[in-house]
């Protein structure tokens, strides 16, 4: 089996179409096209999202060929998303694999979203790569969760929300505000000019490695409410200062966790991954921690939020180990991990 197999990888789980094609561990081609379309409405619209994907797989396909400089039929494996995600979207980006799969004969490859996340980390051209095991805490609209990664195959998740995750707290804490969508990078740009503590907002506390993030929206629409009935203007006077209490007291959470868990398990390689792992605050905390003793592991900017070169990086490593996927499998919008 050739050491440096190409292997095509398809991202459509949420509402950014990716297909990216590496060799190895090195990114050929790494094409994301974005839809505008949800800002309009406040959060992703499913049905708009699948029509979208539907219109940009192919181009995005092409393009990705262009920029690698290889043809179809050079490719070794096609790496996809399975979930978890939007079942229609899923659908569109499953059904183009298998069909391309079937065109030119090569394996095809089933690979969970949450995971392609954290091996975007052995992608070559990050700043570093964490050796194993590591502990990585993965934060996005959709999850939070702290995991030891033993290996690219064996990971295992020690703590999870068990309610609303640490990006959906911020995006929701955002439009309680009046922010537009996505609100999440609104609050990190907007609580650089801001005085933490300001604002008291209580973030629930749970038992091992566990978060919630249900109470702390509640506190904040709460307090919101209550500071708008003394002054109208409460908000716009204030955003600043209350982007900085919420940034603060979700990272606050986070932090607790992942310091426990560190000093519990003493794995001193750090990493974070997914969306919420672009926030400025988050990447400048953890590389505070270096002065600890810490491994950090920072991804770059590209490889945070969803794009098909972590599909393909995972895809590389089933590759390796012969695990293929199968046409009958069914997309899965929540698939265990």
């Amino acid at each position: 089996m050739s050491t440096k197999p190409l292997i095509l990888g398809i991202e459509s789980s949420c509402d950014d179409t990716s297909l990216a094609i590496i060799k190895g561990h090195q990114i050929l081609a790494n094409v994301v096209s974005n839809q505008k379309v949800h800002a309009e409405f406040g959060g992703v619209v499913p049905e708009l999202a699948s029509r979208a994907h539907q219109q940009n797989i192919v181009p995005a396909f092409e393009v990705a060929l262009k920029r690698s400089g290889i043809k179809k039929e050079e490719l070794n494996a096609i790496a996809y998303t399975r979930g978890p995600g939007l079942m229609g979207s899923l659908l569109v980006g499953s059904s183009f694999a298998k069909g391309l799969s079937i065109s030119l004969g090569i394996p095809l490859i089933e690979v969970h979203h949450m995971k392609a996340h954290i091996l975007a980390h052995m992608i070559d051209d990050n700043e570093s790569t964490p050796n194993f095991p590591f502990i990585c805490l993965t934060v996005s609209g959709g999850h939070t969760q702290l995991i030891v990664v033993k290996s690219p195959t064996d990971m295992e998740i020690v703590g999870e929300t068990i309610d609303d995750a640490a990006g959906e707290a911020f995006d929701k804490a955002a439009k309680m505000m009046g922010l537009p969508y996505p609100g999440g990078p609104l609050i990190d740009k907007l609580a650089k000019e801001g005085k933490i503590g300001t604002h008291p907002f209580n973030v629930g506390t749970m038992d091992g490695y566990n978060f919630s993030f249900s109470g702390f929206k509640t506190s904040v629409l709460y307090y919101l409410r209550d500071q708008i009935e003394k002054d109208p203007n409460f908000i716009e006077k204030n955003k600043e200062d209350l982007c900085a209490s919420i940034q603060d007291s979700i990272l606050g959470a986070l932090f607790k966790k992942l310091e426990k868990l560190v000093e519990e398990t003493g794995i001193k390689d750090v990493a974070i991954a997914g969306g919420v792992s672009a926030n400025s605050e988050l990447r400048a905390r953890l590389a505070a921690k270096r002065e600890e003793g810490w491994n950090t592991h920072i991804p770059k900017f590209e490889y945070c939020t969803d794009n098909a070169a972590m599909i393909a990086m995972a895809g590389f490593f089933s590759y390796e180990a012969e695990k293929y996927g199968e046409l009958a499998a069914a997309p899965q919008a929540r698939m265990p991990f």
